[in-house]
């Protein structure tokens, strides 16, 4: 099946807010909001739009029929696992067999200051009623990579060199899962972290690291990105130790630089006893009966 072009997608988005007068407003968010993204086939359609009668559209689902055939649709807030919000908002997460997909959030009007949050990636599209009012230029502003506080790093090294020696722990039980969610849940985001302050120091903190770090390879030095590549290991115990040592090792260095250029205190005794500590944690037998 041909996807349809973008043109087709806005022109049923907003031809379909404008014939239901339900539906008073629509605003764009996301990436296709955002001049700074280079276009992509992935891209997501994320949309609000602003209605009256908020009962009439999740008392019959079948009204989203209108945006085409699906592979499948997730509605968040009639889940059980995970929880639903219960804010107000109703979301309809619609991949279609052409290829697109629509995140479509319905908002009530009624409701609109207190549920539609402030995103500098927003474009008006429709505003039947003048709701909304005006909205500046979109731009990722919001998304910037934001300078720390002292306090921020701090407790950010701290839960770094704390959660090592939990993982150091589930490492020396053979606790596959429990090591690996401390080390790609935890400390994978604690060393994003780090790496997107580092990047945002040398762009001046101008720049957007985005979801999850996704552009950090646009920012950091080939070796550094390389380094980063080898914290991931797959599930040999011997391969996770070696990845927890690197990660350990890059986030030293980045955390050291971001302290230097921000005059900030790196806490360089912690470093030194946990990874002493990690080292010891490795080389125990399985049969010990005491860490020491």
């Amino acid at each position: 099946m041909k996807s349809r072009t973008e043109t087709d997608m806005m022109n049923l988005i907003l031809s379909t807010a404008r014939e239901d007068v339900r539906v008073r407003a629509v605003i764009l968010n996301g990436s296709r909001a955002n001049p700074n993204v280079r276009k992509d086939i992935f891209q997501d359609y994320d949309i609000v739009y602003i209605v009256r009668k908020m009962e009439s559209f999740t008392y019959d689902h079948s009204w989203v029929d209108v945006f085409g055939e699906r592979v499948m649709m997730q509605m968040p807030e009639e889940k059980v696992l995970p929880p639903a919000d219960g804010h107000g908002r109703f979301p309809y997460l619609m991949q279609f067999i052409d290829g697109n997909r629509i995140d479509l959030t319905l908002i009530p009007a009624e409701k609109i200051e207190e549920l539609l949050e402030p995103d500098s990636l927003s474009v008006l599209l429709l505003d039947k009623d003048g709701l909304i009012g005006y909205m500046p230029p979109a731009s990722d502003r919001d998304y910037l990579i934001k300078e720390p506080d002292a306090q921020e790093f701090a407790d950010l090294c701290n839960e770094f060199w704390w959660i090592t020696m939990n993982i150091s722990k589930g490492l020396w039980r053979r606790e596959l899962t429990y090591a690996m969610f401390m080390h790609e849940q935890i400390n994978r985001n604690v060393l994003i972290t780090m790496l997107e302050w580092k990047a945002g120091i040398a762009a001046d903190f101008t720049k957007s690291a985005g979801k999850a770090g996704k552009y950090l390879p646009n920012f950091l030095p080939a070796e550094v990105w390389e380094e980063f590549e080898s914290t991931y290991s797959n599930a040999d115990f011997n391969h996770i130790w070696e990845a927890l040592f690197t990660m350990c090792s890059l986030f030293r260095k980045a955390a050291v630089k971001v302290a230097e250029k921000l005059g900030f205190e790196y806490p360089y005794e912690d470093d030194k006893h946990v990874t002493a500590f990690l080292k010891h944690v490795r080389s125990l037998p399985a049969d010990v009966s005491s860490i020491y």
